[in-house]
């Protein structure tokens, strides 16, 4: 049997705000957990949040992150007990999945206790500067200090190569490691997925017959969420045009900033009666049941770099629409094992209206998602433990 493992997971965001990055580092401290030892996550507090995991759960002071609701943002001198806590935890490696507050956390745990540092590079930095600071200058510093943190580390890893290729382009020229993101949704049984599917019709106060459109995440312009209302106004009026009855609804789960103003645009664009906004789905078992209802999973990011969501719609069959030139098209094959459109909502509403009356392509496709698209975090965080030794081994 390989060597237990004691390895801390450091990060800025973790339930209830759960984005990707916070569902990777869940997974990855729950399957060390599991499968290998000893895994721990220390992310910031939440105030009247409880934990629940299987695994410790170590929370340091925050504050709200007023620039990026509803984030937080960490303040660990607030904490002296963490502190106390992390020097006394004989890590044999920590792992941070942010070069922010739990970044430097991670960088300082390992040097005080002389053990390797691995970090993963998830998110497109420099958008979100810009989004706060509104200054091209200002940001570029940001991306400075930002490849300066993934100097001082011992391994660099990316959920896939086009995020490598971003971190590249900021300036950093070290080593990169593909580690893919994975699912903790296990692909159900047939009688599983048919009962889910009843589950989400009822959630979304669907009729049996009615198509049904999928947005799983944050409510943010940088999702690209315009691009899907603006084409779901476009096919409704197409489908009026043509005189067509086929009912269809899209379907929005998740919070953000925008939230409000999504509604709104779909009021302003009379297509109320075609969306749904569900809010914010913490319950694994609803939303997996959203994913067994849905017949397309529409996920036109440009701003994502691996979205955890595509695995998650894969383990159910259901296929993606994604935006050509995107990160996410990175692994779509068009027609194969999902959907490629322009980013362009015309475009895109055409593409919706074909797909919508080929359920034998959607079928397909679909399956071909679960063979090429899903990996499970179990298969995932096998493999890092594995890296994760060998770091160990050849650290000085």
């Amino acid at each position: 049997m390989s060597e237990r493992l004691f390895i801390g997971q450091f990060n800025d965001s973790y339930k209830p705000i759960m984005d990707g990055v916070g569902v990777c580092a869940e997974n990855y401290a729950r399957w060390i957990n599991a499968n290998h030892g000893k895994g721990v996550a220390i992310v910031p507090s939440q105030p009247r949040f409880e934990d629940r995991d299987e695994f410790e759960v170590i929370r340091f002071a925050s504050l709200p992150f007023v620039f990026m609701h509803p984030y937080r943002v960490g303040v660990p001198w607030m904490s002296p007990s963490v502190g106390s806590r992390l020097r006394d935890l004989k890590f044999d490696l920590v792992h941070s999945h942010t070069p922010f507050v739990g970044g430097r956390m991670a960088r300082r745990a390992a040097r005080y206790h002389h053990i390797p540092h691995v970090t993963t590079f998830h998110t497109k930095y420099r958008d979100d500067a810009m989004k706060i600071l509104h200054n091209d200058r200002l940001a570029d510093e940001v991306v400075r200090r930002i490849v300066k943190f993934y100097r001082t580390v011992d391994a660099v890893w990316t959920p896939s190569e086009s995020t490598a290729q971003t971190l590249r382009e900021y300036g950093f020229d070290g080593e990169v490691a593909v580690a893919p993101n994975g699912s903790d949704m296990a692909i159900p049984t047939g009688s599983e997925r048919e009962s889910l599917r009843r589950r989400g019709e009822e959630l979304c106060g669907l009729r049996p017959a009615e198509f049904m459109l999928l947005f799983v995440g944050q409510h943010r312009w940088e999702k690209n969420v315009r691009l899907i209302i603006n084409a779901i106004s476009r096919l409704d009026g197409m489908l009026r045009e043509e005189g067509a009855t086929k009912p269809f609804r899209m379907v929005f789960a998740g919070d953000g900033y925008a939230a409000t103003a999504m509604r709104a645009m779909c009021e302003d664009l009379g297509i109320a009666r075609r969306t749904a906004f569900l809010g914010k789905i913490v319950d694994r078992d609803a939303l997996q049941s959203l994913f067994a209802r849905a017949d397309l999973f529409v996920f036109p990011s440009i701003y994502d770099n691996a979205p955890l969501v595509m695995r998650e719609a894969s383990a159910f069959s259901l296929p993606t629409v994604v935006a050509a030139g995107s990160a996410t098209a990175e692994i779509v094959r068009d027609g194969e094992n999902g959907f490629i459109t322009e980013d362009e909502p015309e475009a895109m509403a055409r593409r919706l209206k074909l797909l919508m009356g080929q359920p034998e392509l959607l079928r397909r496709a679909g399956q071909g998602a679960t063979r090429t698209i899903y990996l499970s975090w179990e298969e995932i965080v096998d493999w890092a433990a594995d890296q994760y030794r060998a770091i160990i081994d050849r650290f000085v």
